[in-house]
């Protein structure tokens, strides 16, 4: 089964993802792949809570760029957080679109159960610059292919959960 939890900052997706997987889950230690590369302090914060809140109920695994890799010998639940890291990541390191969403797709592909983070960027006014309308038009591409493989889609606000499919 595939899950994908979107929404804005600090909607609660990460959270919510987390209690999902983990009942989900059942008896299995799932898989937590992060995507966020270490760029600032305020980053570094951000992980630091993110780790704090996980303690040991899952395997880490960092991986900021290659996910099929770092995913194709999974053999239980695994969630991704984030997303929207990962595409920043990719643009940074200067991959194209189309390799961006093969990979994704390919990912989507493996058999193993997953629940994925995206932040929704959509919702808010045409950005002013290329990048970050090259992001915000990935995004959106990404994540209409994600909801398009997804079982089950929740939109994330106020630490809550709309049912989406």
């Amino acid at each position: 089964m595939k899950t994908l939890f979107i929404g804005g900052i600090k909607s609660g997706k990460s959270r919510l993802a987390e209690t999902y997987i983990l009942a989900q889950a059942k008896d299995l230690k799932p898989y937590y792949l992060a995507t966020t590369e270490f760029f600032d302090d305020e980053m570094r914060a951000r992980i630091a809570a993110h780790k704090q809140r996980r303690q040991d109920f899952f395997d880490t695994l960092e991986e900021p760029v290659k996910l099929f890799e770092a995913l194709k010998d999974c053999h239980k639940p695994v969630l991704i957080e984030c997303v929207s890291m990962w595409l920043n990541n990719m643009l940074y390191h200067g991959h194209s679109e189309t390799a961006v969403l093969d990979e994704l797709q390919a990912v989507l592909k493996l058999p193993c159960d997953m629940v994925l983070v995206h932040n929704e960027v959509g919702l808010g006014i045409i950005p002013d610059n290329p990048l970050a309308r090259r992001f915000a038009d990935l995004s959106g591409k990404a994540s209409q292919l994600i909801g398009q493989h997804c079982d089950r889609v929740f939109f994330c606000s106020a630490g809550l959960t709309i049912t989406m499919k």
